[in-house]
């Protein structure tokens, strides 16, 4: 696979994919919510449509009920008759005709002449009306020679419980459409009577319907739902995602870089330890060799001249062998280990084997020294010698940061399933810089350093399943923990 595909699949599974299901998922739910405002908005044009067009029924059928109180087609002036019901036309914009006629359906009276000659016997809401005695709302439009809509509204005219005639109103369809169009000029709303015959309408999408009351009419709210709000909300929270995603996905690239490059730079040490380890090998001995032999000589020079200035020369060169050899040793551990004789030890006993000398190296330093330890055992597996060699070099290191009158600690505490050794000095301290590299192979901050003794102890404890550490402030000392895990005695 190509180096750039795996970044790109990663960035397609983490940040791509999840935006695009977000945008979908998202969308559908902001589509659902404004669907339902647009119908709850639309239930509520369509209630005030209703409320008004039902109380303008009742009005006109009020006034139609009081305008029959006043007529009596058998025994009143016709020409009263007459100008009352032109009165009335002219006064109200509703009517597109009054006319008055007989319990046959016969026009007896008319302000308009189109309905002069019209009989209303056979009218379904005028038979109606005589069964019933009571005002009717016809619920079929009809149309006036002129082409102009209407709707008709009857009321009974009774004398001694008997219909003698009736008034009928046309009320202007147009008009009705004029009360809609004021109400809510910017809304789209349909009237549908009772065969499903659109009276007004300027529709797109049908959203709500409600059926009136004194007419078996209904009234439709029809709206287009705009999909630039949802579309805008989409667009904004999902560029929202995919900043936050985008964001994560670089925080986790960083990460895995800094991973990788401390995976590398851990393989890159121990790529430099098994150099060392295959140098150990094969030249340590070799090493050793000729070194025993020139201590030998060394030792014998020094027995037969005695003079102060070649004993001198000889010590120094004695101290050399041996720091020879110490690196060396150093090497061995450093590369493939020799097997050592790894026991169920008492820490105790360690440090109290080694506490004088500590002790002798703190006075001869002029450094107060301090160490405490639990009263019961503390039973760690690990090799004695190299359990010593690491505290000393720790202590060691201690000292030589140390100034005149410091003071150094150590303290042994047992837990419930490990114990540490903590040491801590009160030294010049290690710079964050330097601190980050105390343990790799050759680092060293000694002009006479080798850079491998920290390395050494780390590699011992790590051998015994125990982490060291370091902790330190420039000025104020430096704190290195050692974490072991406990071993059961038998009487535990």
């Amino acid at each position: 696979m190509k180096k750039w595909m795996k970044p790109f699949l990663y960035y397609l599974i983490l940040v791509l994919l999840p935006t695009c299901i977000f945008l979908f998922f998202y969308w559908d739910y902001r589509y659902d919510v404004e669907k339902g405002k647009q119908w709850e908005h639309a239930k509520w044009v369509a209630s005030i449509h209703k409320n008004q067009i039902d109380q303008f029924i009742g009005e006109t059928e009020a006034s139609l009920e009081i305008l029959s109180l006043t007529i009596n087609p058998i025994d009143g002036n016709k020409e009263e008759i007459q100008a009352t019901l032109e009165q009335a036309a002219e006064k109200d914009p509703r009517y597109g005709g009054l006319l008055v006629v007989d319990p046959n359906g016969t026009v007896l009276r008319s302000t308009t002449h189109e309905n002069a000659f019209v009989t209303y016997q056979n009218k379904e809401y005028f038979q109606t009306l005589l069964k019933t005695k009571r005002t009717v709302v016809s619920p079929q439009p009809e149309y006036f020679p002129k082409g102009q809509l209407v709707f008709a509204v009857a009321a009974p005219i009774i004398q001694s419980n008997n219909v003698i005639g009736a008034v009928i109103a046309h009320i202007r369809i147009d008009y009705l459409q004029n009360i809609i169009n004021i109400l809510t000029p910017e809304e789209d709303v349909q009237i549908v009577y009772h065969n499903n015959q659109i009276i007004h309408t300027s529709a797109k999408e049908t959203v709500v319907s409600i059926v009136l009351e004194n007419i078996p009419w209904q009234i439709v709210v029809e709206s287009e739902l705009s999909l630039s709000d949802v579309n805008k909300s989409t667009i904004f929270y999902g560029l929202c995602v995919f900043t936050c995603l985008h964001i994560l996905y670089l925080i986790s690239q960083n990460i895995y870089i800094k991973r990788q490059a401390q995976k590398e730079r851990i393989q890159n040490e121990a790529q430099k330890l098994e150099l060392i380890g295959t140098l150990a090998a094969s030249t340590a001995h070799e090493i050793r060799n000729p070194l025993t032999g020139i201590q030998g000589l060394v030792q014998l020079l020094s027995e037969k001249y005695r003079d102060p200035q070649d004993q001198f020369y000889f010590s120094v060169i004695h101290k050399e062998i041996d720091r020879i050899n110490q690196i060396v040793s150093e090497f061995l551990i450093l590369g493939k280990p020799t097997i050592q004789k790894v026991e169920t030890i008492d820490l105790r006993k360690i440090i109290t084997d080694i506490n004088p000398i500590i002790r002798s190296e703190a006075n001869l330093y002029n450094i107060i020294y301090n160490f405490k330890m639990p009263a019961e055992h503390v039973l760690v597996k690990c090799t004695k010698d190299q359990m010593k060699q690491v505290i000393l070099n720790i202590t060691r290191n201690a000292f030589e940061a140390m100034d005149a009158g410091g003071t150094l600690n150590l303290e042994l505490e047992k837990w419930s399933d490990h114990c540490t050794i903590t040491i801590q000095d009160s030294g010049v301290g290690i710079p964050k810089d330097q601190l980050d590299k105390i343990f790799e192979p050759f680092f060293t901050s000694k002009e006479c350093g080798t850079g491998l003794g920290l390395v050494v102890c780390k590699r011992i404890i790590q051998s015994f399943n125990g982490v060291i550490s370091i902790e330190s402030e420039v000025g104020r000392g430096t704190i290195v923990t050692i974490s072991l895990p406990l071993e059961k005695s038998k009487n535990d």
